[in-house]
């Protein structure tokens, strides 16, 4: 069952916003608001698309997760910051400034992929800067997606990952890696399970999505990530490891008892 209501409810609350402000934004009646909380009805998913969007969240966070008021404050600040730097005009001496890293916003990513050979929109890209010192081409890329992440742990939509290029022809892309993907028809994050000849094969941390092949010739650029910006904390060991870990103490604790008993 989609959790768009007990999220939409959730939204509203935190940005405090009543049923019929929340309407308006949308272009909905207050009666279908309240509906929709209410588990009723559900909205369509244009709607759905435009909500995403206007709070920058993932589709499949709306959908999917019942989310926290961490997951709709978390990135406020940073896309503040990058939004300056999004609107930054820069000079032609400060756009290689050195410690510069041209940033691909996940608005930006599909006219990236078309243009990402052309000098003069990869240098009016938004730069950050970073303290880092890596050798060869970094790029940072706005995660966009929630395939990286399991039981709120891992990579979040809208972290900030910094990247490095992987060089073509020489040694092979590493399993065990997180990489940014930059396909014909989207940029991917995944973790690299294993190379062949021809194909990489992918798997995302969250195991209820399936593995994913490529052909190595489809791939446009391979990004190994590096270092990940996120200002969402991710929360404590689950409730069923912490009890698990105490039964599995009172086990140990047990057997010494009995030893002792038999001596």
């Amino acid at each position: 069952m989609s959790q768009i209501g007990k999220n939409i409810k959730r939204i509203r609350s935190a940005k405090k916003l009543s049923q019929s402000q929340f309407a308006e934004v949308f272009d909905l009646t207050r009666g279908s608001v309240g509906a929709y909380e209410e588990g009723r009805a559900e909205p369509k998913i244009d709607t759905i698309i435009q909500i995403a969007n206007y709070f920058s969240l993932s589709i499949d966070l709306l959908l999917n997760k019942e989310l926290t008021v961490n997951d709709l404050y978390h990135f406020d600040v940073l896309h503040q910051k990058l939004d300056e730097a999004h609107h930054f005009q820069k000079s032609p001496a400060r756009a290689f400034r050195k410690g510069g890293i041209g940033l691909v916003r996940i608005e930006n990513q599909v006219e990236y992929i078309v243009n990402r050979n052309n000098k003069d929109f990869i240098s009016n890209l938004p730069h950050i800067e970073l303290p880092v010192n890596f050798k060869g081409t970094t790029r940072a890329f706005e995660l966009n997606g929630s395939e990286m992440e399991y039981n709120q742990n891992g990579l979040h939509h809208g972290d900030i990952l910094l990247c490095l290029l992987e060089p073509t022809g020489k040694a092979k892309p590493k399993p065990g890696k997180v990489y940014i993907i930059v396909h014909a028809e989207a940029i991917l994050v995944r973790r690299l399970k294993s190379v062949s000849t021809k194909n990489m094969t992918f798997i995302s941390d969250d195991p209820n999505y399936p593995d994913m092949i490529l052909s190595a010739n489809d791939i446009l650029e391979l990004w190994c990530v590096k270092g990940t910006y996120s200002t969402y904390l991710n929360p404590p060991k689950m409730i069923e490891n912490r009890v698990m870990l105490l039964e599995n103490r009172v086990v140990e604790l047990e057997k010494i008892v009995m030893t002792f008993g038999k001596e």
